[in-house]
């Protein structure tokens, strides 16, 4: 018994050597994440632990029609109900990891009939009913670093379900303002073409009084169909986005409702917080982060192999010669065996199952640290896009306000004095209407770089 004792208390203590502690590798977090997030001219913004990410998304976009499309989506989408699926295959397999630790039992039933080959002789006849158990200690973690490595897999596809449903809020918002944004440069062209339909009124009119020839007649026409040539394109991109929607949707192809994009209210409260917070905030970070706890933990179960086993196994039951006396008579037998097991030659499988283990938990570290710098500049191309957007925008109206005046002038040139000719006219036009279009496409870089800020920050699945 003294023996025995010394050698537990050896083993226990070599025990806590083999499975190793997890530490979150946070150190892999940069400070210096953001690019330029502190050098903003965006007096609205400023650099604190305050988070956009910590905005529930119904608070973000308070477009009626947009939240009920969201709303929609995740109950719907089939991206999130593949999610779904993989975490219910994850917690079965957690389930499992718990059971490991109790032991095996199984239960049987025989009936052995021997019939000798001497006619004269009875018939030998044996009936048994036995159960047999098993059970192997934990002395080097392997059950409990078994258990860590799924219940990590468990909080990976949790994770996974969160980025999906924060990638199905971005795609959604994302793709409705781009439908709006397609709304918007459909009305323009639309409207455009109808003035310019009375552009070459106006020229047929001014021909007949020989103040320009034929030549800015036929002009006119052609810039009239030079803009409305781009209306089939625009009712496609509309009904391409409109499907893509339905898609996201879980439905099938359709229309869309909406409202329009000038009335969209942008959010310039644009906190991003401290990088430290992607760890928190940000599903697919924390995703690899736990891909790498799994396969830390798989590495704790890989060098436990190197160790002994004690497995306990034992059995009993009853057996009869005749299943009339079977259960009253019955004999009883039993018996209990412990073992104690150390792998000595198994064809190199330890050391080759150690190796691999090492090699995943590396790539899951730097898959982790890969992850992290995607996120950094995600947010940092978000902010400057959304800076960017914001310059234009104002840059843009005044080139507009200068545009139509320079179409109005020049129209009126034409009509009353001999210093201009149709092409200025053209030129303005064709210079107005893509500034118009510009406009649109300024607006929906601006509402789009907030959805990426707040998608690359972590936000949605709130």
């Amino acid at each position: 018994m003294k023996w025995a004792l010394v050698i537990f208390l050896l083993l226990l203590g070599a025990a806590c050597k083999v499975a190793q502690p997890y530490h979150t590798p946070s150190e892999a977090v940069s400070t210096g994440l953001y690019r330029d997030s502190t050098q903003t001219t965006d007096t609205t913004r400023t650099v604190d632990s305050t988070n956009l990410a910590n905005l529930p998304w119904k608070q973000l976009f308070t477009d009626t029609v947009l939240q009920s499309l969201i709303t929609e989506g995740i109950a719907h989408n089939l991206d999130l109900q593949v999610a779904m699926a993989r975490m219910r295959a994850a917690q079965a397999n957690l389930r499992q990891s718990k059971d490991a630790f109790f032991p095996t039992l199984s239960a049987g039933l025989t009936a052995t009939l021997q019939k000798p080959t001497n006619t004269n002789a009875a018939h030998n006849e044996q009936y048994q009913l036995g159960a047999n158990s098993s059970w192997e200690a934990d002395l080097w973690g392997k059950y409990r670093s078994a258990k860590r490595a799924t219940l990590a897999a468990l909080l990976q596809s949790e994770a996974y379900r969160r980025a999906v449903m924060t990638q199905l809020v971005s795609d959604i918002a994302t793709n409705y303002y781009l439908l709006l944004g397609y709304d918007a440069q459909l009305q323009i062209t639309t409207k455009t073409v109808e003035n310019r339909k009375l552009d070459v009124t106006t020229m047929k009119t001014l021909k007949e009084s020989d103040v320009v020839t034929g030549a800015a007649v036929v002009q006119s026409e052609a810039n009239r169909y030079a803009a409305e040539v781009t209306i089939p394109d625009l009712k496609q991109s509309i009904r391409q986005t409109e499907n893509a929607i339905s898609l996201l949707l879980g439905r099938n192809p359709g229309p869309i409702a909406r409202d329009s994009l000038m009335d969209q209210a942008v959010y310039q409260d644009l906190r991003v917080g401290l990088p430290v917070q992607l760890l928190a905030n940000r599903p697919d970070v924390q995703e690899a982060e736990y891909q790498y706890r799994n396969y830390f933990e798989l590495t704790n179960v890989a060098r436990s192999y190197f160790y002994p086993s004690l497995t306990i196994t034992a059995q009993g039951g009853m057996y009869s010669t005749s299943i009339s006396d079977f259960f009253n008579a019955p004999a009883l037998f039993g018996s209990v065996v412990g073992g104690l097991t150390q792998p000595v030659l198994n064809q190199g499988l330890n050391r080759q199952r150690l190796e691999v283990a090492k090699a995943q938990q590396v790539e899951a570290l730097i898959s982790f640290k890969q992850t992290l710098l995607t996120a950094g500049q995600e947010v940092s191309d978000a902010l400057y896009n959304y800076e960017a957007a914001s310059e234009k925008m104002t840059l843009r109206q005044h080139q507009i306000d200068y545009l139509q005046k320079a179409v109005e002038y020049t129209k009126e040139l034409l009509k009353y004095t001999s210093s201009t000719n149709y092409t200025d006219v053209l030129t303005s036009e064709q210079s107005l209407l893509a500034a118009q279009l510009n406009h649109v496409s300024d607006k929906l870089q601006q509402l789009q770089a907030v959805v990426n800020l707040y998608r690359s920050l972590g936000g949605g699945w709130r």
